[in-house]
């Protein structure tokens, strides 16, 4: 099944090598949101986003959920990330549980941080 034009999410937008994960759990910058951990890495061109969902948090269901939800909020609403950085979204207990609103918010919010402390520089 295809998505419809401009709503894809392409490889170059993914962190996709456990060693990239690592790395960027070395040296980013951690956020906090009540459902969710941000880990923010300067990248080299271009946002890429990473998500980890354990199986502490449910089932495949559950996290396929989480992971699409996520997703979403990044693919759409790029203007509250922070441009060339990869982002690690790691997942809390009690996220499959929110809306999709409340993921997108919390993200935003978990990163805006970041993104004030980048225009200022």
């Amino acid at each position: 099944m295809r998505s419809p034009s401009g709503e894809e999410f392409p490889k170059a937008m993914r962190v996709r090598r456990r060693r990239e994960y690592l790395a960027s759990s070395r040296v980013g910058q951690r956020r906090h949101a009540p459902h969710f951990t941000v880990v923010c890495v300067p990248g080299r061109g271009g946002s890429r986003l990473g998500i980890t969902v354990t199986r502490k948090i449910g089932g495949a269901v559950v996290r396929n959920l989480i992971k699409r939800r996520v997703r979403e909020a990044f693919r759409r609403d790029p203007q509250h990330l922070v441009a060339d950085h990869d982002l690690i979204v790691i997942a809390k207990q009690g996220a499959a549980e929110i809306p999709f609103d409340a993921v997108a918010h919390e993200l935003a919010e978990a990163v805006a941080p970041l993104a004030r402390s980048r225009r200022r520089a």
